[in-house]
């Protein structure tokens, strides 16, 4: 079993507010993504990247718990060449893509980093043709800058479709579910998209349950109010961690170790529940190393 990373929320703090930047690595969230695209206007560009590199600097020798990403504006913008360059030099956690459309936009923005370079990538699938097929951006491997995980972009994608964000989210369930499996089968993970209504905690709530069981590892946030609700969401709770407990190792125990499947407390378990079991542990343990 791979390490586990826990992701349960990833901050969007925009790279042109300061203040902001400087308290988002404190308010608990287990990423940190300082934006150069969405949020910050076209005149602050150069400013927010070197107040951004100025503070993934800072973190990287303070040695923060925080995972730290950086969003760079995209491929068919001015800033991308000055954004890919100085990102690099900075040794963030990871480089965050915007609309990435297909594996040859991946290509892309690996020829144009510097070849000292070593930096987890995570690509935005947030355009009709990324969502017609994920797989092909997640498979998009290289070893010097892997793509680590992918973050749904949902208000792009409906604004380039059409489609209505309702609640429940029936409209894009397809499409959330095809680029999750998509990053299982390329064995990265995956964040929700962000819910943009920052007052509407219950319509939050519902987002997060619906991603959480839906298997998507955790959720991107506008706003620090948001952070808790996506942490408790995206960890397992007493009941199942009890129940992980219970039959994670329920094959090693003499009697059961020729056997494919037995039968705990009513329920019938497999190995590939033991399995399972064990990567919840795996991930309540990450989660409380974090503090």
């Amino acid at each position: 079993m791979k390490p586990i990373r826990p992701r349960r929320s990833a901050l969007y703090v925009p790279g042109s507010n300061p203040r902001a930047m400087a308290k988002a690595p404190m308010l608990g969230a287990d990423v940190v993504i300082f934006d150069l695209e969405d949020a910050v206007a076209p005149s602050e560009k150069d400013s927010s990247r070197d107040r951004v590199v100025e503070a993934v600097v800072a973190l990287r020798r303070a040695g923060t718990p925080v995972e730290v990403v950086v969003r760079a504006n995209g491929l068919d913008t001015p800033w991308v060449e000055a954004d890919l360059a100085a990102i690099g030099a900075a040794r963030p956690d990871g480089l965050l893509l915007p609309k990435i459309s297909r594996a040859g936009d991946l290509r892309r923005v690996r020829e144009m980093i510097a070849v000292d370079v070593a930096l987890p990538l995570w690509a935005m699938v947030e355009t009709p043709r990324a969502v017609l097929d994920p797989l092909g951006i997640a498979e998009a491997q290289d070893e010097r800058l892997p793509l680590t995980v992918l973050v749904l972009g949902l208000n792009d994608l409906a604004r380039e479709t059409g489609t209505l964000q309702v609640p429940g989210r029936a409209p894009m369930l397809p499409w959330m579910m095809n680029a999750l499996a998509a990053a299982r089968a390329a064995g990265i993970d995956i964040l929700d998209g962000v819910h943009s209504d920052i007052a509407d905690a219950e319509g939050f709530a519902a987002e997060c349950l619906q991603s959480r069981q839906c298997g998507f590892d955790g959720k991107t946030v506008i706003h620090p109010a948001q952070i808790s609700g996506a942490n408790a969401a995206f960890a397992p709770d007493a009941g199942e961690l009890a129940w992980a407990t219970r039959i994670a190792f329920i094959f090693d125990e003499p009697e059961n170790a020729d056997k494919g499947v037995v039968r705990v407390e009513g329920r019938m378990v497999e190995r590939l529940h033991a399995d399972m079991a064990r990567r919840l542990l795996a991930l309540a343990e990450a989660i409380a190393a974090k503090g």
